[in-house]
């Protein structure tokens, strides 16, 4: 069964794997059905691979890398040019796309397609500026020079939350860089991968240089993890499969780039201007209905303004629009599935059963997470210590700055935080102090094309986006030239 979901252009309805530059079915022809996450429909299904198409994208992909690499940088990025304008002008189907096997709102949904066309749009740029140096040589007759190469063939394995945006932060700087690549997206969202990939043929990418194989993660992520050809894996998703993941890859040595878990604070001082925090915390944390590694999932707020706060951000949550992303006006759509509402509903459970108060919540019908508030948050509850991953703004109160730095770190994650003040000092010192990657000042917005992302202790390796998502697809060689007569 496939649903009508309202296209102008059909082909960029795939359900077939994309691997060696042909559409193709899983060799046993089974496939993994998809459903709209606002009804439960299945509107399609993709192929169910396993080891064996996986090991075939690898191959061609090694098979396609000595050509793509060696095409001069201006050359491959002005075919990432096409795909980036490609994706521009389908924005309102993809977005449909995205909507359907996500569940977004179509407006958020269209503004992820421009967010991640940005990212091709950034390494288009960033790819041709991709420079190696000379070193100074201790003697005349010898000369240092370092070169950056591709690191080879990468693996990709993307998550559902940002089913576009978080594939073209991962394959236009493996692209541009002169790799190739094969993706292995969530098989709760696999359609809008594939439309991307039709997209790069249309484009001019060459066959074998991107392969998207469908299927679960386990077989998949075997092949992927184990080939000695795959040369760097660059992950989005949860902790402990990051773990696992590196386990894998460890006889193969490969580069990693994890982008993990989060347990965002987004800390409000008494001197915060008080819209604007208030601003900043709807934004940090209702993007996506809160499925987002960087949501705010502890909102701590100086007792001085905790009361107003917490006032004017409970007015803000009864108000939102819950509903199906296709209908018009929504703000929040649904969770992704029966299982994300009830970790939700159980966090909510324990932090009440615990001495959390509701002070407010939105109206949502049947199969639909309401937007909540709770004040009373403390550190034994589990929704201090596991991300939420919905759309529940949870408050803890503290008294001084020495505090709020420490139960903000207070955490074995360090992805992002976010910081409220008005006073420059104070933002400089606990910009400092907080255990993050990323830093939000008066902002809930911090991922940007041209600004590094990425965490550190717990929450990942490496970066993407900015000139740093482009160093993790290259490799440096020092080429040492020696016996050269003194000019």
């Amino acid at each position: 069964m496939t649903t009508d979901i309202g296209l102008t252009d059909s082909g960029l309805w795939r359900q077939r794997a994309l691997v060696d530059g042909r559409w193709i079915d899983a060799a046993d022809g089974r496939t993994i059905p998809v459903d709209d996450p606002a009804t439960s429909d299945v509107i399609g299904a993709v192929p169910h691979c396993g080891t064996a198409e996986t090991e075939t994208a690898i191959a061609a992909a090694a098979r396609a890398l000595p050509a793509w690499r060696a095409l001069p940088a201006p050359e491959r990025c002005a075919i990432l040019q096409r795909w980036h304008d490609l994706m521009v002008a389908a924005t309102k189907d993809l977005a449909r796309i995205l909507t359907a096997e996500q569940g977004k709102p179509l407006a958020e949904a269209e503004g992820e397609i421009a967010y991640a066309a940005s990212f091709v749009q950034w390494f288009v740029q960033e790819g041709q500026r991709s420079q190696g140096h000379e070193v100074p040589a201790p003697t005349a007759d010898r000369r240092i020079l370092v070169r950056k190469e591709p690191v080879g063939v990468c693996a990709a394995i993307t998550p559902w939350n940002f089913p576009a945006a978080m594939i073209t932060r991962k394959l236009a700087p493996a692209l541009a860089a002169g790799c190739t690549i094969v993706l292995k997206p969530s098989e709760l969202t696999p359609f809008t991968a594939l439309a991307l990939g039709e997209l790069a043929i249309r484009a001019g990418v060459p066959a074998g240089v991107l392969g998207i194989v469908t299927g679960h993660a386990k077989a998949i992520g075997a092949a992927l993890t184990g080939s000695p050809a795959v040369r760097l894996l660059s992950f989005t998703g949860s902790t402990p499969v990051g773990t696992l993941l590196m386990q894998q890859c460890a006889p193969t040595i490969k580069k990693l780039a994890l982008e993990l878990g989060g347990n965002a604070p987004f800390l409000v001082f008494d001197d915060a201007e008080l819209d604007g925090a208030v601003e900043a915390a709807m934004a940090a944390k209702f993007r996506n209905a809160g499925q987002s590694c960087v949501a705010a999932n502890r909102i701590l707020v100086q007792a001085g303004i905790h009361d107003a706060f917490v006032e004017r951000l409970a007015a803000r949550v009864r108000a939102l629009k819950v509903g199906p992303g296709t209908a018009d006006g929504m703000e929040i759509g649904p969770l992704i599935d029966d299982k994300a509402r009830a970790k939700v509903a159980e966090l909510v459970a324990d932090a009440q059963a615990k001495g959390a108060t509701l002070v407010a919540q939105a109206t949502a019908p049947p199969r639909f997470t309401a937007p909540m508030l709770l004040t009373g948050m403390t550190q034994d509850m589990r929704a201090a210590q596991e991300e939420i991953f919905g759309p529940v703004a949870a408050i803890y109160r503290f008294e001084t700055e020495a505090d709020g730095i420490a139960l903000a770190n207070a955490t074995p994650y360090g992805l992002a935080t976010y910081c409220c003040t008005g006073n420059m000092h104070r933002a400089w010192r606990v910009s400092e102090a907080l255990d993050a990657g990323m830093v939000g000042l008066n902002t809930g917005a911090i991922s940007l094309a041209m600004a590094p992302f990425g965490g550190v202790k717990q929450s990942g390796l490496g970066r993407e986006g900015g000139a740093e998502g482009l160093e993790e697809y290259l490799e440096t060689k020092a080429v040492h030239w020696a016996g050269l007569q003194p000019g």
